[in-house]
């Protein structure tokens, strides 16, 4: 596992993502998983050794938390979408500050965001204060929305390799 966990964050380094501005076109999509699960927070993260950093929020004004109480840190090493419909009720979860003191957290879906290296960066999730069981196709399209998020990072990394190539 920490073999694993080293490359990860190597490859997440190498995308030069992390602590970059706003982006219109990553705000688009977390306002979109927002809209489509009707949820008052919807992320874009990215998680390194020491937190959970946010390329793209609604709804909260933070930028970033500790990895320790990340639940996309569950995402990541799950790799498949992550629902937790009451978190107070999750063995992982309900000792959190996020849940057992404000914002009060209970809902928390997460898709991985899986590079085509099959590493999982991040995630696109979507929270709420109150217990929600997610439709299938809200999942569906939140796994769409992280696909979105993956081919804009491969593409500019391609992008960046071709510039490097030429020069």
């Amino acid at each position: 596992m920490p073999t694993e966990e080293n490359r990860r964050l190597r490859e997440l380094r190498a995308y030069g993502v992390l602590d970059t501005p706003n982006e219109p076109e990553f705000d688009s999509i977390v306002h979109k998983a927002a809209s489509i699960c009707r949820t008052p927070i919807a992320l874009l993260s990215f998680v390194d050794e020491r937190r959970q950093w946010f390329k793209a929020k609604v709804g909260i004004a933070v930028s970033e938390t500790p990895r320790s109480i990340s639940f996309c840190t569950h995402a990541i090493r799950s790799g498949e979408p992550t629902i937790v419909e009451d978190a107070s009720r999750d063995p992982r979860l309900a000792a959190n500050p996020l849940v057992s003191g404000a914002p009060h957290l209970r809902f928390y879906a997460g898709v991985p965001l899986r590079m085509a290296s099959g590493a999982r960066l991040g995630t696109l999730c979507v929270l709420d204060d109150k217990p929600r069981t997610p439709a299938a196709d809200q999942v569906e399209e939140l796994e769409r929305l992280a696909a979105m998020v993956v081919a804009l990072l491969e593409h500019r990394r391609a992008q960046a390799a071709s510039l490097a190539d030429a020069v």
